[in-house]
Formats: structure tokens, C-alpha cells, sequence
């Protein structure tokens, strides 16, 4: 069983997504400074690297990332490749929905890993919100993109994110997929449980299995 890791790491040279908190790991105790053990804090936004967004990201009083069902999170994905001219993904780039249950977009968006130094891209594939509908009137569990929003930097009023968080579709976004083909997998994405806050969102351990 060949396991892909598709979860970016939070560190200081993370890209952030413009506006969100930035990402600082600290070591506060060491054991080569003479402390009796290593302790590290992590101080990050919700939205940082591979992450979820809830309900209530865009929807005051919906569900928080800490009641998402787990069931949505973890079952059959279908990972299906976006021809690299593409930068807004319309429903005829989509593929036949029927019987997909999890879908993630493998985009022009992976290269982008391969140089984090160069900070946040605006210049990111994103789908529009006439994509946004056939996925959520498809009834799919889950959606994800390869890069940290899957919506148009700067579009008024979210409507790709509130179209899929009315339906409770969760959307994950922040995947590295440069060593993921297309194809059929088993996904296991695992955000934070926290409480407080807005519970809008969190950083998610996300792996593909592949039998």
C-alpha cells in the first residue's frame, strides 16, 4: 500500500494567505540549553498550511471544525488533474460527479510548493461559483484544492466558500499533490480538535492511501 503525504508543514517560512496570522514554531525549553526536556510552542492561524474550513468560516452560528463528522473526513476520494492552462475551474472542467463522494483538484497550483520562499501567490487556480454549485448539487462530502483558498482572491461576498458551506461540504485546501497522479484513493484528513475561538477552520494531517 503506497501511503502520499499531501500536507504541507507549518513553519515560519510557510506561505500565509494574505491578511491571515503568521506561522512562528519556538523552542522553549531545550535540553541543550540544560533544560530537562524538549518543549516547542506553535503559534499559527487556522487557516495555515493544509487546512479545513467549517460551517461557520463563512456562516455565523453553523457547524465549527470541531463537530465536523468524521465520516466526511476520512473514505474513497477521487484525485483528478486540472490541464495547467486552466486558472478558473467552471463546471466543464469538472469531471462526471456521479458516485464521487470526496473530490480533490490537482492544479498548476502544486508547482507553487516547490518555491515557498516566494510568499503567498495570488495568481492561484481557484474554482468559480458555477463549479461551486455542481459540487455542492452533486451531494459530495468533501472538496480540496492544491493551494491555500480554493476561491478568487478578493471575490465579494464568498460565494464559492458560502455555496459549499450551506451544503456542509467540507473544503480542504493547502494539498501538496506534486507526487499524487490522478486517480482513485483512500483519503484520511485530521483536523485540530480545539474549542474556542470561532472554530472556523484548522490545520489538518492529510494523507492519501493508495491500495
Amino acid at each position: 500500500m503506497k501511503i502520499y503525504d499531501v500536507t504541507v508543514a507549518i513553519g515560519e517560512g510557510v506561505p500565509i494567505y494574505e491578511g491571515d496570522p503568521t506561522a512562528e514554531v519556538r523552542s522553549e525549553k531545550a535540553l541543550a540549553r540544560g533544560d530537562g526536556a524538549n518543549v516547542s510552542s506553535l503559534c499559527f492561524g487556522a487557516h495555515t498550511g493544509t487546512h479545513v474550513d467549517a460551517p461557520n468560516h463563512f456562516i455565523e452560528g453553523t457547524r465549527r471544525v470541531d463537530g465536523l463528522e468524521l465520516e466526511k473526513l476520512i473514505g474513497p476520494c477521487r484525485v483528478v488533474e486540472i490541464d495547467g492552462s486552466v486558472v478558473a475551474i467552471g463546471p466543464e472542467h469538472l469531471p462526471e460527479l456521479g458516485g464521487v463522494e470526496r473530490l480533490i483538484l490537482k492544479t498548476r497550483n502544486s508547482a507553487f510548493w516547490n518555491t515557498p520562499e516566494d510568499g503567498f501567490r495570488k495568481d492561484f487556480t481557484y474554482i468559480t461559483p458555477e463549479a461551486a454549485r455542481a459540487i455542492a448539487n452533486a451531494g459530495l462530502k468533501l472538496i480540496g484544492i492544491d493551494y491555500l483558498s480554493i476561491e478568487a482572491p478578493g471575490a465579494v461576498g464568498h460565494p464559492v466558500h458560502v455555496t459549499l458551506l450551506e451544503k456542509e461540504v467540507v473544503i480542504l485546501e493547502g494539498l501538496d499533490l506534486r507526487e499524487v497522479a490522478a486517480g482513485d484513493y483512500e483519503l484520511v484528513c485530521l483536523p485540530l480538535k480545539y474549542v474556542g475561538g470561532t472554530g472556523d477552520g484548522a490545520p489538518a494531517r492529510t494523507i492519501l492511501r493508495q491500495a
